[in-house]
């Protein structure tokens, strides 16, 4: 595939990308990935095989040791400065321990994710724009928490309301690409479906990929259109979750790890 081709796509393409923390003992092995313009892409595999550097590498809080990361056109892997800021305002990010202002109310969260877009005296006291305050009560309706939540503490919420939160702050920015990381590890089960089940339905909504870093295997398959399986920071599986059995998990996890 030429270069012209690879970069264009999808929003989002990864050619020979390598990662090492230290030098001679890469963690990410020359990954290549295309990904389309919406659905959710699950990567799995154990600990330590590089599926949270990837993630972490497409938005640069990771810098890629070398290789490409074309998003809308651009290699992320090879702008700075403010070209960097300017893309990372397209890229939503979701994270595990949801990273939300304690002290802050619900709807002060979800205005964060203007921080990029907006002047910063305007945030210093938030003064945020009467369309912009309508657009953070849209999306507290669209995940469903709705506007009684809008004046609460996020520290006054369960764990499956912050990371409602957590994506309603990410869509704040009107991302063209969501990733998430380990974004379910703190929940319960039931609730893992349900944040699962919300970030298919707002991809296919807002036409966005969600690319997520996840553990657990089944609600990959449940969840996904498609799954990544990564092992020693390459690929070993790349495909439709019903595609994805046994030999396959034994590659990625190696031996019966994968039932774990």
């Amino acid at each position: 595939m030429d270069l012209q081709t690879f970069s264009s796509g999808g929003p989002l393409a990864i050619r020979n990308l390598v990662k090492e923390y230290r030098s001679g003992q890469p963690v990410l092995k020359g990954v290549s990935l295309v990904f389309p313009d919406s659905g959710v892409t699950a990567i799995i595999g154990p600990s330590g095989t590089g599926k949270s550097t990837l993630i972490r590498c497409v938005n640069r809080l990771v810098d890629p040791t070398s290789g490409e990361i074309w998003f809308e056109g651009r290699d992320l892997a090879a702008i700075s400065g403010s070209a960097l800021r300017l893309a990372r305002r397209q890229i939503g990010m979701i994270f595990q321990e949801y990273n939300l202002v304690e002290r802050l109310s619900v709807i002060e969260n979800i205005l964060s994710g203007r921080l990029g877009y907006l002047p910063f005296w305007r945030v210093w006291l938030r003064k945020f724009p009467t369309e912009e305050i309508e657009r953070a009560f849209a999306l507290l309706d669209a995940v469903g928490l709705g506007s009684d939540f809008a004046t609460r503490r996020a520290d006054q919420l369960s764990g499956g309301q912050r990371q409602r939160v957590g994506i309603a702050r990410a869509l704040m920015q009107q991302p063209r690409l969501l990733l998430a990381d380990e974004p379910t590890s703190s929940l319960d089960p039931r609730t893992s479906i349900e944040i699962m089940d919300l970030l298919g339905e707002l991809s296919q909504r807002q036409r966005i990929p969600v690319v997520i870093n996840i553990h657990n295997v089944e609600l990959a398959r449940r969840c996904a259109s498609r799954i990544i399986g990564m092992s020693r920071g390459a690929i070993v599986f790349d495909g439709k979750p019903e595609a994805l059995d046994d030999s396959h998990l034994t590659a990625i996890y190696g031996g019966e790890g994968w039932l774990q």
